[in-house]
């Protein structure tokens, strides 16, 4: 089966054709980025980078993927969760798309599809799965035909902490550079971990808000920035570890999985080494490329839901910019 999927619910509009029946699997993989010039993701200006970009980077998937249109089987689109301007510019596209080329439509939630390609990449099968990205922080687990939420952020997720942080401070724009993000790479210079920055976990919740603003206060107050990134990165980790362990303890799972955006820094990458070997544990990192919002995971999402009959008409495609994970039905495992 071959699917074509299509990811816009933030920054990145990605197109992303896989064929299940081929050993190659992705035969097609492409993305637009929007950068904003200051400050952090404008909705309106993104969409409109979306209008133009899209349907460019989708004539190059096809012919990246040497297919014709009419070999596609399905279309599929993530319609929540995401910021409404872009899921919009994404969801008329697909639409356009199911009806002009006469092909069935696929909605996909997100933040599924970010943990169906990671089991994918990884091979796990049953993971605790630790959700980082710049608009979601989750501790999940599958349990009885759904991704249960065993924790989340109370605030803030750990993405958007570090960037605004990285934004606040003049680390960032770009925020990642050559896969590292730059409060990590700042923290290097770290000598001293500031004691006054709060920790806070509630049972197996986090809480980000009051750290990053009391960082930025003492930023102001002319405390070191590299020991101010080495406290906030080494807090906002741990407060993490912490309610991975928990979550681990309370299913007795034996598996890991990380996926997001903020899965590619490497020093919580070796953070989780540590923990899972504690806890007997394997551990699974999507690879940074995959990690990221693209249109692979929705295409391969949309192949498991096409097998499953998980298909809409286009006048029901409606966007969900707060559709959660843990409402939908895992009808495929």
């Amino acid at each position: 089966m071959i699917i074509l999927g299509i990811e816009s619910t933030a920054h990145t509009f990605g197109v992303g054709i896989v064929d299940d029946s081929s050993e190659k699997f992705i035969i097609a993989d492409e993305r637009e980025q929007y950068t904003p010039k200051h400050g952090g993701i404008h909705p309106r200006e993104a969409s409109r980078f979306f209008a133009e970009k899209g349907p460019l980077a989708i004539g190059r998937a096809i012919a990246s993927a040497k297919i014709d249109i009419s070999s596609i089987d399905g279309i599929a689109v993530a319609l929540g969760p995401g910021l409404g301007p872009c899921l919009r510019v994404g969801a008329t596209i697909a639409r356009a798309l199911t009806v002009y080329f006469k092909k069935p439509l696929i909605p996909v939630n997100h933040a599924v599809a970010h943990i169906e390609i990671g089991l994918k990449l990884t091979e796990l099968t049953d993971p605790v799965i630790v959700y980082l990205s710049g608009g979601n922080t989750a501790i999940v687990a599958y349990v009885d035909r759904k991704y249960r939420v065993f924790g989340e952020t109370l605030d803030i997720a750990l993405g958007n902490l570090l960037d605004t942080f990285a934004r606040e401070t003049s680390l960032g724009p770009p925020y990642v550079v050559n896969g590292i993000h730059v409060v990590d790479r700042c923290a290097e210079s770290g000598r001293r971990i500031v004691k006054e920055l709060p920790y806070v976990v509630k049972g197996q919740d986090v809480a980000f808000s009051g750290l990053l603003t009391s960082a930025l206060r003492m930023y102001r107050e002319g405390v070191d920035l590299g020991d101010l990134c080495l406290t906030l990165r080494e807090i906002a980790y741990n407060s993490i570890l912490e309610v991975t362990a928990r979550c681990l303890m309370h299913t007795r799972k034996s598996e890991v999985m990380v996926v997001g955006g903020v899965a590619a820094s490497p020093i919580l990458r070796e953070k989780l080494e540590m923990l899972v070997k504690i806890y007997n544990a394997r551990l699974g990192i999507v690879p940074p490329s995959y990690a990221v919002d693209n249109g692979v995971m929705i295409a391969w999402t949309g192949v498991l839901e096409m097998y499953s009959g998980i298909v809409i008409e286009p006048e029901k495609a409606i966007v969900n910019q707060r559709w959660r994970l843990d409402e939908v039905d895992i009808v495929w495992r």
